[in-house]
């Protein structure tokens, strides 16, 4: 058995993107489908419960989360936008038990996920700029000077811009993105070729 992220048939699946590209949806809509190819979906542990919102996340007070990070509870672990995130150890039984997992994980930290896992496929998830700041002034979670930030944000870490990144277009139907994205998947041998 390898070590350090490397594992026989496991492997390591991390969806990044914007705020507001459809993550979490996408994820939610695909989850039964890569349940029953025996794909695990991580939740992830965040510092503020309204962040959580549309995900199946576990929120956690800064303390908590320092408390967890100390005793070394994470696998991964960034900050982005004003949050701790963290993704448990969890994954790394996974995928020692041959199962591979996708997480929903961070643009600005993808060097310390791919030294850690180099063999991760990484898929970045994009939309156009309109259909972002829509989908941020939706879900009314920031104020017009965040969404702002978060627009520049996005700007700054287009797929274009990430080595070695599969892309991913959610501007438009979700089905169209799972279809997608499960295609994508079997590509790369994460789940079964069609019957």
């Amino acid at each position: 058995m390898a070590s350090d992220g490397e594992t026989e048939g496991g492997r390591l699946v991390l969806l990044v993107g914007p705020s507001g590209a459809g993550k979490d949806s996408l994820l939610e809509a695909v989850r039964p489908l890569l349940q029953a190819q025996g794909v695990e979906i991580a939740q992830r542990v965040i510092t503020r419960s309204a962040e959580a919102v549309g995900e199946q996340a576990l929120a956690v007070t800064e303390q908590q989360f320092d408390d967890m990070s100390r005793d070394e509870a994470f696998a991964l672990q960034w900050r982005a936008n004003g949050l701790q995130y963290g993704i448990t150890r969890q994954l790394d039984a996974w995928l020692e038990q041959g199962r591979s997992v996708l997480v929903n994980g961070s643009r600005g930290h993808l060097a310390q996920a791919r030294a850690r896992y180099p063999q991760a496929l990484v898929i970045c998830l994009e939309v156009s700029m309109p259909v972002l700041r829509q989908r941020l002034q939706a879900r009314g979670r920031e104020t017009p000077d965040v969404i702002e930030q978060r627009l520049a944000r996005s700007g700054m870490w287009r797929a274009e811009n990430l080595p070695d990144v599969r892309r991913l277009d959610n501007s438009g139907e979700l089905n169209q993105a799972v279809q997608d994205l499960l295609a994508l998947l079997r590509d790369e041998g994460i789940i079964a070729p069609r019957d």
